[in-house]
């Protein structure tokens, strides 16, 4: 299981301690509950303490991001935290491009008096900033940015660090690096090996085959002027490389069409989560080195290699803790559970729903507080009296009526008075759970 978060009396951060201690504390009233997720205790009677060295380790991806909190103790180091950060781009893209399709059907759409489009036109008056990102993209630089900022008031954090790229490109494209370093798999050769893994779908190109152990092909081969650049590399299955040999593509395959003419499109292709990575990589990095820690950066071929070098399964957060250097040897407690923390959001700042020709459908919002809670809010509510007697913690919906709804891991609870609830968290953009 987790640590648990401790704080001083004045809020300063102290080491996590084990669960048990926590509730030690907890029970004899030495301390209270600060914050649910992560789960943080405040203490009430002590005032600092001794604390040891806490890297905040990142492993951020196009979908989910790892996060891993590694201390560095007499005994070794070991992760004291671990979480899957899912990002939210894919859900902002699309209400991006639906807006853009509304308003563009509007624009264009015949009116009997199109007086209100006379105006000049306002496009050519907007200036990107330099640096610029998609708020797609955007979004998960900012995701990073608050839980660094979370964990570092949570955690007595002295260093960072991140994997900027997911493949280093500058050793990919090394016309120096042989065959034998690809097969032998040293770290330049886990670069190239784990790019080519996710750009064919971990399968042979050529027959399909999964499961297996696949190697590096050359696609035109070297004996006939074909080079290491990662455009003339694909995996194969050791049957179809000895088969193939140092025949052209086009003369093996010539009896499959179909599959020559995917592969052949496959090797212009580059890896769109790998491209959104390497997108945000330098945001992410000038984000972080703002924060005034010592702040460093390595490549996701370092990270594999650490990680099977040590055996461990693959996962997110457990990437991120085997990032850099002090991932080559880090102890992970085989009953730590990662925490799954899923973006999404403040609310929406439209003020009605629209229907499919872009016109609202609805009425304008309400107000955003009732009664001193907020939809999304996580509360605790007793209910001492009616059909719904009991009580029921999870995430609330409210009503201008003071009567709302509840959802729990049994499900939803509907018509709970305003009067029985007592937040527990406030809503702040993201939902968690414990993975199992």
């Amino acid at each position: 299981m987790q640590k648990v978060f401790v704080l001083d009396a004045k809020k300063t951060p102290l080491m996590p301690c084990h669960p048990a201690r926590a509730r030690e504390l907890l029970n004899k009233g030495r301390a209270a509950v600060y914050k649910r997720y992560p789960f943080t205790i405040i203490l009430k009677d002590r005032v600092g303490g001794d604390v040891q060295a806490v890297e905040l380790k990142f492993d951020p991806g196009s979908k989910t991001t790892g996060i891993a909190l590694v201390g560095q103790f007499e005994r070794g180091l070991e992760i004291v935290f671990g979480a899957n950060l899912n990002h939210r781009g894919a859900k902002i893209k699309q209400d991006l491009e639906s807006r853009r399709a509304n308003r563009r059907a509007r624009r264009n759409r015949q009116t009997r008096d199109p007086s209100y489009r006379r105006d000049p036109a306002r496009f050519n008056n907007r200036r990107r900033t330099e640096g610029w990102l998609p708020p797609s993209l955007m979004s998960r630089v900012f995701n990073v940015e608050t839980w660094a900022k979370r964990l570092q008031r949570l955690v007595p954090i002295i260093s960072i660090a991140v994997e900027t790229v997911r493949f280093d490109t500058q050793k990919m494209q090394n016309s120096e690096v042989s065959g034998v370093e690809y097969q032998q798999g040293v770290l330049a050769g886990y670069e190239v090996r784990e790019y080519l893994l996710e750009k064919w779908g971990r399968q042979c190109a050529y027959c399909g085959a999964e499961n297996v152990p696949l190697e590096i092909e050359h696609i035109k081969p070297k004996s006939k002027g074909g080079t290491n650049r990662v455009s003339n590399l694909t995996i194969a299955c050791m049957r179809c490389n000895q088969k193939k040999s140092d025949r052209s593509i086009e003369d093996f395959l010539k009896r499959k069409p179909t599959a020559l003419k995917k592969i052949k499109a496959q090797t212009k292709k580059s890896l769109k989560d790998t491209a959104v990575v390497n997108a945000t990589r330098y945001a992410i990095g000038n984000t972080l080195k703002s924060f005034g820690l010592h702040v460093t950066f390595w490549s996701g071929g370092r990270t594999k290699f650490n990680r099977t070098q040590q055996k461990y399964p693959k996962d997110h957060w457990i990437d991120a803790a085997c990032v850099g250097e002090t991932g080559a040897k880090v102890y992970i407690p085989n009953t730590l559970k990662p925490l799954t923390i899923t973006a999404v959001g403040h609310g929406s700042r439209q003020m009605c729903r629209v229907d499919q020709y872009g016109f609202p459908r609805t009425t304008a919002k309400k107000q955003k507080v009732v009664k001193g809670f907020q939809t999304g809010d996580i509360v605790k509510a007793v209910v001492t009296k009616g059909k719904k007697i009991g009580t029921y913690i999870g995430r609330v919906a409210v009503r201008a009526s003071g009567s709302f709804n509840i959802s729990t891991t049994n499900g939803t609870t509907q018509g709970i008075s305003w009067k029985y609830c007592q937040r527990i968290q406030a809503v702040d953009g993201y939902n968690y759970s414990v993975h199992t």
